[in-house]
């Protein structure tokens, strides 16, 4: 019997725990052929998310957790479950059920015909404000612009691993994660799945919009140096129009035009060229920074507490 682990990362998501465990439960009798854990990852959560999770991993053998010493954001909080899982297969859902587990059956039938990630495509997003969903669809427009790497637009964490996607997910170490562009980044036999996005059964959602621009400039940087290349060209292209305009200073007294004094002009060039050397010097920290980061070493995590579900058998190995 062929193992599958469900990880649910989680931060301040007491209100809808109840809720997700009958669907989880629901889920787990409709899918009787297949050995489930559900694995939760306690980010840090300041409410009685991680009670909760340790009250129902002691009437439910299934139920795995871990709880991390403190905050350390989704990104780190799903590569901590993963380097845990042990299944053939990974299926990752948030917490607030936006994402439904009824679906997962379907995703388990495409990995049984021999996808390795199934993903889950959003037709719509109920709940959330159309400023979210534009700036949503214009970074993947932009991301897929500015890198070699073909990304899943309008996708989410929402999807089925095969083991070997699992493994190779592991290797990937850094400490500004992007799960989205690491996902496109291993490749494999990919296929979607759409679906309509529900809106939060209870609570409020962790990103804010400083934390979605985070996120935006980490999956950016992380997996291309377009930012570098168009601070590149944009210096050659000031620098080009600078030397016209001078060669246009220096020859128009010989037809008569009097140069003057400029004093506007000149302000409005230097403060020109003064911003787009903030701005390259700002793209270029963006990379010092996080190269500073990799060279620290850093444990990406660090664990409070690990409880492993008590499954019956050894998972199964395709």
């Amino acid at each position: 019997m062929k193992s599958i682990t469900i990880l649910i990362p989680a931060y301040n998501e007491a209100p809808v725990l109840d809720k997700l465990y009958e669907r989880l439960v629901k889920l787990g009798d409709s899918i009787k052929n297949y050995r489930l854990e559900f694995l939760f990852v306690n980010d840090g959560s300041r409410d009685d998310t991680l009670w909760i999770i340790q009250q129902m991993a002691k009437k439910d053998k299934r139920i795995s957790y871990i709880d991390l010493s403190r905050n350390f954001g989704k990104e780190i909080a799903m590569i901590a479950g993963i380097d845990h899982v042990k299944s053939d297969a990974l299926v990752i859902i948030d917490a607030d059920l936006q994402d439904p587990p009824e679906l997962i059956p379907k995703m388990i039938e495409l990995w049984e015909d021999g996808y390795d990630d199934v993903y889950a495509k959003r037709r719509s997003r109920d709940g959330e404000t159309w400023l979210k969903k534009f700036t949503s669809k214009q970074y993947y427009r932009l991301l897929q612009r500015v890198t070699r790497v073909p990304i899943q637009e309008d996708t989410g964490d929402f999807r089925l691993l095969d083991r070997r996607v699992v493994e190779s997910i592991q290797q990937f170490r850094e400490s500004q994660r992007n799960a989205k562009a690491i996902f496109s980044q291993v490749g494999y036999n990919k296929k979607e799945i759409m679906y309509d996005r529900d809106p939060r059964v209870a609570g409020e959602t962790k990103w804010s919009y400083p934390k979605l621009i985070d996120l935006a400039v980490s999956g950016i940087t992380s997996f291309t140096t377009a930012p570098l290349r168009f601070a590149s060209m944009l210096g050659m292209i000031v620098s080009f129009i600078a030397f016209v305009y001078i060669l246009y200073l220096l020859i128009r007294p010989f037809f008569g035009v009097p140069t003057g004094e400029g004093y506007s002009s000149l302000m409005a060039v230097i403060l020109f060229l003064g911003g787009v050397q903030l701005l390259s010097l700002g793209i270029i920290g963006e990379y010092i920074g996080r190269i500073f980061n990799e060279t620290k070493q850093r444990p990406l995590y660090l664990i409070a507490e690990y409880h492993q579900a008590k499954l019956d058998n050894e998972p199964h190995r395709r």
